[in-house]
């Protein structure tokens, strides 16, 4: 009986070991999410637009879960390559509310329900799956670069942000898994074939009474509509930006790496120094000028160089705004180049081009064999000729600093004199004029 009784207390014993040993080596679900927790980082880093997205899919109850329950890591877009790389469609797409299981599944194919850090990539299997039940493939690049990949993103931060309950690594894009793109996918196909377009009402003109004929569509690097003027600081661009580009991978004007090229240029040249500090230190020019370019704009740099700045005195630059009205009147909106300024000058002797300067204008005409600008002994002469050309901005070195022709001064307008009131006196007649000589001016009709 004691045998029986040891037997069956074994048997209990390996049945509640072998029980155990089956179920999976799981924590305890915590509802609560202390300080340190991996959530809260995401919160508090360079990852809030990314932590948005998570708040506005609704998906904070099921993380919370998912860190009660393992490790996690996240796989997370910084906030510039969300806004750079993020097609507008598709971000419009996704916050859609019939849309929100399509945004809850791009979420969750970023966040593994393991802890994965560098040291432990190159030894771990290739496919993982994520929250979204779907599969990531984690590679590493060749020697000598040795990259960290997820899919087709590079790990451009590798453990980034590292808590007890997971990790961040910071990828260069977003990760889109195949469901979703297809039904964005469907759902653009099936807009653009419904039968009738959304249309605004049509607008009447009240000159004819007639209706108004939509503007013709703008070709591809055609100039901007609206003058050069409308489009500058201060105030808000009235212009389309960017604009429509015939070249370039997003099929517009660069005008931030356009500007930026020409300052270079400027510097690599020699002797206009002075210029590109201008332009990019002591005023926002530079900025300023490369979104004009990406919205369609082009621009000719008359630049002086390093001699000729040097001539100018503290005054002319210590009142305020002095620097940018000084380089906006060495800017001309139109794409000139030596050849073409000097057959307009050769053609019709005296030339006026506008300048950023409004209403102020650069006078060029020809002088010994060359190009000469200003007036008078303010002049300049075309010194360096095409510095730079690449079809939206044109700089011409010159070899002085040009003023605006002082404006004639308004004529003085002379006081009138002071207007004398003459009174009438009476007419008297001849035999009373005879009579007050003989009897003095002793009546009152004499006085």
């Amino acid at each position: 009986m004691a045998s029986y009784t040891v037997v069956s207390k074994l048997l209990i014993f390996l049945l509640t070991t072998s029980i155990a040993t089956a179920l999976p080596d799981t924590k305890p679900v915590s509802s609560q999410i202390n300080s340190n927790s991996i959530l809260v980082a995401l919160l508090d880093s360079h990852y809030t637009e990314l932590a948005e997205l998570v708040e506005k899919a609704l998906l904070l109850q099921t993380l919370e879960e998912a860190v009660g329950r393992h490790n996690i890591t996240i796989f997370a877009p910084r906030n510039d390559a969300l806004e750079r790389n993020l097609d507008p469609l598709f971000k419009s797409f996704l916050l859609e509310p019939r849309n929100l299981k399509s945004l809850q599944t791009l979420l969750l194919f970023h966040i593994l329900p393991r802890r994965v850090s560098s040291p432990q990539w190159p030894s771990l299997s290739h496919h993982h799956r994520t929250l979204s039940n779907d599969h990531v493939h984690l590679t590493v690049d060749d020697a000598p670069t040795l990259r960290l990949k997820v899919d087709s993103a590079a790990i451009v931060r590798p453990d980034d942000v590292i808590r007890p309950d997971g990790i961040i690594h910071g990828i260069e894009r977003l990760l889109i898994p195949r469901s979703v793109q297809e039904d964005f996918n469907r759902r653009r196909s099936l807009r653009s074939i419904s039968a009738v377009l959304p249309e605004g009402a049509p607008e009447v003109d009240p000159r004819t009474n007639r209706l108004k004929k939509p503007p013709p569509p703008v070709p591809a690097g055609a100039p901007p509509v609206l003058p050069i003027y409308s489009a500058m600081s201060p105030g808000p661009s009235l212009a389309p930006a960017p604009a429509p580009g015939p070249g370039g991978p997003r099929h517009h004007f660069n005008g931030e790496a356009q500007v930026k090229d020409f300052i270079h240029t400027l510097l690599h040249y020699g002797g206009y120094n002075e210029m590109a500090d201008i332009l990019v230190n002591l005023t926002s020019l530079a900025t300023e000028m490369g979104r004009l370019v990406s919205e369609g704009y082009v621009l000719t740099v008359l630049a002086p160089n390093d001699e000729a700045m040097a001539k100018l005195t503290t005054d002319q630059l210590s009142e305020p705004g002095a620097p940018e009205q000084i380089v906006y009147y060495h800017i001309i909106p139109e794409y000139q180049t030596e050849e073409s300024m000097y057959k307009a000058v050769r053609r019709f002797g005296k030339v006026k081009y506008d300048s950023l300067r409004f209403p102020h204008k650069v006078l060029a005409q020809e002088a010994d064999g060359s190009v000469k600008f200003g007036h008078g002994e303010g002049s300049a002469y075309l010194f360096d000729p095409d510095i730079y050309t690449d079809g939206r901005i044109s700089v011409q070195g010159i070899d002085g600093v040009l003023f605006p022709a002082e404006e004639t001064p308004a004529t003085e307008i002379k006081p009138a004199a002071p207007v004398v009131r003459k009174v009438a006196k009476s007419r008297r007649g001849k035999l009373m004029e005879v009579a007050c000589k003989m009897m003095g001016s002793r009546f009152t009709l004499c006085q």
